[in-house]
């Protein structure tokens, strides 16, 4: 097989930024651990009209690791497509995600993050 495709719900429970940061840290130590290729966390995006704090805090908080090359790369969910370079690239690490139902689905609630 090549390359795992890890799935995480920041969401859920409804945690507060701070704790849903925690968690994002310990699932992408975890998932590396585990030998994943690629984490999807499900962040959302402020549908409410009010939200969407997670996804601006966990994204700024994966730019920041993506940086110090703590992580390959970051695919936005919205950028999600086979005409984006990193997500063709994340393809051939990982052939899970020609198959992900996000794909072409322009999806702000979501990100990849492709582990080193």
């Amino acid at each position: 097989m090549n390359g795992d495709l890890r799935e995480v719900n920041l969401e859920l429970g409804k945690p507060v930024v701070d704790a849903a940061i925690r968690r994002l840290t310990v699932e992408i130590y975890y998932s590396r651990q585990l030998g994943v290729s690629v984490l999807k966390i499900i962040h959302g995006y402020g549908s409410t009209g009010t939200g969407g704090k997670i996804r601006i805090a966990a994204r700024r908080y994966l730019m920041s690791l993506e940086s110090r090359g703590e992580v390959k790369g970051i695919i936005p969910g919205e950028r999600f497509s086979i005409f984006d370079e990193t997500t063709r690239r994340a393809f051939l690490s990982c052939d899970a995600l020609r198959k992900d139902r996000d794909l072409e689905r322009h999806n702000n609630g979501v990100t990849f993050i492709l582990l080193t």
